[in-house]
């Protein structure tokens, strides 16, 4: 086959290669020259996927992907177009289709008949059917359901683990009619392997959820679950705080049980999905109660967490406080809704120097995002603890000369790490010996 991927990010790069890895044709757009250039010339633009720069030098060398800026070199005669452009929302999640938009108005001008164009990027339910085929038939001239047509299947897969999430979890998707589902079955079954999977209702494959808002749904589901068992584990964890109780060791014993998959609590939600899609959700069904009060919940731990800080060091007019982690996630250097920026502006809310340190950025880096750097080893009066990186595991007081608290907001550390330091985990109580 020949596909077209619209957009070569930290999603899109990925599924082009593999697509081309199971011998297809395949050709990436962008609008951005230089990361173009970089895959032409087989150099990752985003380094730290696992096998990506491997796999990537294999198919640009074989002539099976290439990249180009020009919708007109990719989309005509394709037998198959994926979208993978990013959704931009803003600091409430409202999103903003500005790209998406551009993006569809240039594939329907070249689209030609016979072709597939299936959309992976998240959306709000409806949105395929009531937006993007519309824009696709004007565009084109042509008709979707006869000349073309138009599938939703979310993308399932977490930075830095993406080929491995492609066999992991089934690949779900939704038609507008009945025979563009069966094109887009046929279509994945060709691109994507997958692992046996004892504990799933039917075979790991391509699932047919029957239409493109069951599919758009399932995604938004899935995130939103999550978002609102997290909001539900920090609201125990605040209760615990007060009650004198470790509430690790009450979700560990309640999650012993089957039926109980309680999340960990903790500083911040973050990144482009757990965040960001219960929004979406919440533009179809505004009335949804449960994750508007769980999303709040979540968003309200950052300060939380510098409450917390207050409480163990006292005023912190003047002291410099060093928030460990801009990144949303250990590992991932991506800042999308990290929980570093609502941290650092709780603390100078309350007249702190923050400073922030993390081992994926440099000092011009977290200047660009608005930080002032901190370097391992500079004296500094009080810590939190924002990101899950492994260099964090092993911080000590040496390593931050002068500190007199510090707030886990991972669990990542322990008090023995910490003597003389007054060391507090969100969800666990403050020891009676110190109260």
């Amino acid at each position: 086959m020949k596909i077209a991927v619209v957009a070569l990010g930290k999603i899109g790069l990925p599924l082009a290669v593999q697509f081309a890895s199971k011998g297809h044709r395949v050709v990436g757009v962008d609008v951005n020259a230089q990361v173009v250039d970089l895959v032409n010339s087989a150099t990752e633009p985003f380094p730290g996927e696992a096998g990506l720069a491997e796999a990537l030098d294999a198919v640009v060398a074989s002539g099976a992907l290439r990249a180009t800026t020009d919708y007109s070199e990719a989309i005509p005669d394709a037998d198959a177009v994926v979208i993978v452009v990013p959704l931009f929302v803003d600091s409430d999640a409202r999103p903003d289709f500005a790209w998406m938009d551009a993006a569809t108005e240039s594939v329907g001008r070249h689209l030609t008949s016979g072709t597939l164009v299936s959309y992976e990027t998240t959306l709000p339910v409806g949105t395929t059917r009531e937006r993007w085929a519309p824009r696709l038939e004007r565009e084109s001239g042509l008709v979707e359901g006869t000349d073309f047509d138009v599938v939703f299947s979310p993308e399932r897969v977490l930075s830095g683990r993406i080929f491995a999430d492609l066999r992991k979890y089934p690949k779900l998707i939704g038609g507008l009619s009945e025979s563009g589902a069966h094109r887009a079955l046929e279509f994945y079954e060709a691109v994507l392997d997958f692992d046996p999977r004892d504990d799933l209702v039917r075979p790991n494959g391509v699932w047919d959820l029957g239409s493109a808002e069951a599919a758009e749904f399932s995604k938004l589901a899935e995130t939103t679950y999550r978002d609102v068992n997290i909001g539900l584990a920090n609201q125990f964890a605040r209760y615990a705080e007060r009650a004198g109780i470790d509430v690790y060791q009450v979700i560990e014993a309640s999650n012993s049980q089957p039926y109980s998959h309680i999340h960990r609590p903790g500083i911040a939600v973050g990144g482009h999905c757990i965040p960001v899609y219960p929004r979406l959700y919440l533009w179809n069904d505004p009335e949804a109660t449960i994750v508007s009060a769980a999303r709040q919940a979540n968003a309200g731990m950052p300060t939380h967490a510098v409450s917390m800080l207050e409480g163990a060091y006292g005023d912190l007019g003047g002291a410099r406080v060093v928030v460990l982690g801009a990144a949303y996630r250990g590992g991932v250097k991506e800042t999308a809704f990290s929980g570093v920026f609502p941290v650092v502006e709780a603390l100078s809310a309350r007249g702190a120097v923050p400073l922030v340190h993390d081992p994926l950025y440099t000092d011009d880096e977290l200047r660009k995002l608005g930080f002032e750097p901190y370097t391992i080893g500079e004296a500094v009066d009080a810590a939190l603890i924002q990101t899950d990186h492994a260099i964090y595991k092993t911080l000590g007081p040496d390593d931050l000369p002068g500190i007199k608290a510090i707030i886990d907001g991972r669990r990542l550390s322990t008090a023995d790490s910490w003597p003389g330091v007054l060391y507090r985990v969100i969800g666990v109580a403050t020891p009676r010996a110190e109260l």
